[in-house]
């Protein structure tokens, strides 16, 4: 494995990102205390919170009733996440006016690869990188900028002096910058890992860096151990390519919506809008799940395994008969919380085998049904709305019902 002499990557990571990109859309909000809800209700949390807000005390997760009585005169913003993945393709073409971009790692995290002739100017690439984003999008979206060896030690220098900071860790310092962080400072060490840490003796930097790497792997239990340690000890670690496992999306159900047939028309919603995904990235899936949380249960979860399939009426039927279980198993006047469908056991589209029955005139209509089902994905995206879609749409009240940005995705203009 090759250990980096000199800073190799650059990485880009924005400041209250959902926070400050209300900011920089809504000038009215700059200078005040801004909160981002998933949905409009007093019981959800935030997802994110603009400086003025942390002065305060407000962090993310914070219920809504709580960042109230924290800061009274908070704004409260649902989020928009079409546009804040505009932003992002926005703040992509500002980077690449000075360096291209390696991988997008999320949102709002990007990491840039400097050639051997341009590491000796790293630290004026990264103000020219931030100078760029100032200039082509705005002053607003601040972003830290940390320069390592490997993209891990690039990301924890990017962390160290938040926001609008700028640092560099370079291999002949080590380990003496990271000696003074907690364990959980370090991405991948999560709570649950440090408390495992702390059994086997490791509470401090120092300690994990005396460790062996295979030492590391052993307390994982798996390869991730012993990467995070490389990673840490400047090593270039590559990471497998992963490969997609389910298309799914999640709600928590408006008041007034939280019965089973409320639960079934946001489920419509949900369902139709993961399977548009899913035929986009050329699957089909062999199994549909649902599963409804309550607030006195685990919920109620079940699944229907078929035949590859990727057209909407046949999996809007799979979704009905699991309601209509759903429905028999459950008590009357169950309130439920939240709903969730997920599309597994995927099958791309050159691994479906020919089946013996292709001919029959079932088989012809699902084929039929596919083809119905990329042309009302087709003429959706192109009119940018809900043109087609197969039997009743419900407009979810509470806010946004689209697409999400998870930690690892960001969603395709097509999928809002």
């Amino acid at each position: 494995m090759r250990k980096p002499a000199d800073i190799e990557r650059l990485y880009v990571d924005f400041d209250s990102f959902f926070a400050s990109a209300e900011q920089h859309l809504q000038p009215h909000l700059r200078g005040r205390p801004v909160g981002v809800v998933p949905v409009a209700s007093e019981h959800t949390g935030l997802i994110a919170v603009s400086r003025e807000a942390k002065a305060v005390g407000i962090k993310r997760g914070t219920v809504v009733r709580d960042a109230r009585r924290l800061c009274p005169g908070i704004v409260l913003v649902t989020a928009r996440h079409e546009r804040y993945v505009a932003l992002h393709r926005e703040i992509i073409r500002a980077i690449e006016t000075v360096l291209p971009v390696k991988a997008i790692c999320s949102i709002d995290e990007m990491l840039c690869a400097l050639m051997p002739s341009e590491q000796a100017d790293a630290l004026g690439l990264a103000r020219r990188v931030k100078g760029a984003i100032a200039r082509e999008v705005g002053t607003t979206l601040s972003c830290s900028v940390g320069l390592g060896p490997n993209e891990l030690l690039a990301k924890i220098a990017a962390e160290l002096e938040k926001p609008d900071g700028l640092v560099t860790l370079h291999p002949k310092d080590l380990p003496g910058p990271l000696l003074s962080l907690a364990l959980t400072d370090i991405p991948g060490i999560a709570k649950g890992n440090a408390d495992r840490l702390a059994r086997a003796g490791i509470r401090d930097m120092s300690a994990l860096w005396r460790m062996q790497p295979k030492e590391l792997r052993r307390l994982w239990g798996s390869v991730e151990g012993e990467r995070l340690w490389m990673g840490l000890h400047g090593y270039e670690v590559e990471r497998p390519e992963t490969q997609r496992r389910m298309f799914g999306h999640g709600r928590v159900l408006p008041t007034g919506w939280r019965h089973l047939a409320g639960a079934y028309a946001c489920a419509r919603v949900l369902l139709a809008k993961a399977a548009s995904r899913m035929r986009r990235g050329g699957f089909s899936a062999k199994t549909l799940a649902l599963w409804l949380t309550d607030r006195d249960s685990a919920g109620w979860y079940g699944e229907e395994r078929f035949l590859p399939t990727a057209d909407d009426p046949s999996l809007l039927a799979s979704l009905s008969r699991l309601f209509g279980h759903a429905e028999r198993e459950n008590s009357a006047g169950t309130r439920l919380r939240s709903v969730h469908v997920t599309l597994q056991d995927l099958v791309g589209a050159g691994e479906r085998a020919e089946d013996l029955f292709d001919f029959t005139a079932e088989a012809q209509i699902k084929r039929r049904q596919e083809y119905l089902s990329v042309l009302a994905d087709r003429l959706n995206a192109h009119y940018q709305g809900r043109l087609l879609h197969w039997g009743p749409w419900a407009e979810l009240p509470g806010g946004y019902a689209g697409a999400k940005i998870a930690f690892n995705r960001i969603p395709d203009a097509e999928d809002f």
